[in-house]
């Protein structure tokens, strides 16, 4: 027995044996668990999720996506449904009704104010002028230059004699007045005529250019308020089988 392990060949050592790299190379993991193909192995022996038939298989995946997503679809209608007639009182109530009963009121409103005037006026103009003055009135009138009066009477102690006076000038001679004086004349006027008014101001606007905009804007709102008063308010005035669904309260 010592011979036959004397004849066997000795084994050379090898030269990696002793080299620190191997040394420090780490350890290999150690797998724990089925691996990938033996777990791909149980799924297919699995008869609810392979049956070992393509067509099939692609159909119950397609329905299930289906499925489901019908099921948001209908989450999401019944979701919107429910919005439905808050949408119709913003949009019809509040936003083309109020529209539509704010351009009427626009078009019947009134624009009152009061407006103050204060400025000057200043007159450059002729006026002719054409009438006739009567007078008749007692006046006083004096003398501008030596005046002489012929053959008059004058009586001196008794005596009536004749002779011609002589009134000097700056005489004061009462006389009365009585005749018609035509006047035709032009005369300019030259005038600045200060002017403070206060003014109340009345304005209709269906009176006004503004009218037929405003009847314009009424035209275009009304028919859209129109449709939408025409829809149901609640879901009970829709049917009693929606009423059902989604309840009275909307």
């Amino acid at each position: 027995m010592a011979d036959k392990f004397d004849d066997e060949p000795e084994m050379e050592e090898s030269p990696l044996d002793d080299s620190p790299e191997v040394d420090s190379l780490p350890p290999a993991p150690v797998q724990t668990g089925p691996s990938y193909r033996e777990r791909l192995l149980e799924l297919r022996e699995n008869r609810l999720v392979w049956q070992g038939k393509i067509l099939p298989a692609f159909w119950t995946i397609a329905s299930t996506i289906s499925m489901v997503t019908t099921i948001v679809l209908i989450i999401v209608l019944i979701v919107l449904l429910n919005e439905l007639f808050t949408l119709k009182s913003l949009i019809g109530g509040q936003l083309l009704g109020g529209l539509q009963t704010n351009f009427q009121q626009m078009d019947a409103a009134t624009i009152k104010t009061t407006v103050i005037v204060d400025d000057t006026i200043t007159v450059n103009d002729t006026i002719p002028v054409q009438f006739t003055l009567t007078l008749n009135q007692n006046s006083n009138v004096i003398l501008t230059e030596n005046t002489t009066i012929p053959n008059t009477i004058v009586t001196l102690n008794g005596v009536r004699v004749p002779t011609d006076i002589i009134l000097p000038a700056g005489t004061i001679l009462p006389i009365a007045l009585n005749l018609e004086v035509p006047v035709d004349q032009t005369i300019p006027i030259f005038l600045e005529v200060p002017v403070h008014l206060v003014v109340p101001v009345t304005i209709p606007l269906n009176e006004t250019e503004l009218h037929q905009p405003f009847t314009g804007l009424q035209g275009v709102v009304a028919p859209y308020n129109a449709l939408l008063a025409e829809t149901p308010n609640s879901w009970c005035e829709s049917g009693w089988l929606l009423c059902w669904l989604f309840g009275g309260d909307n």
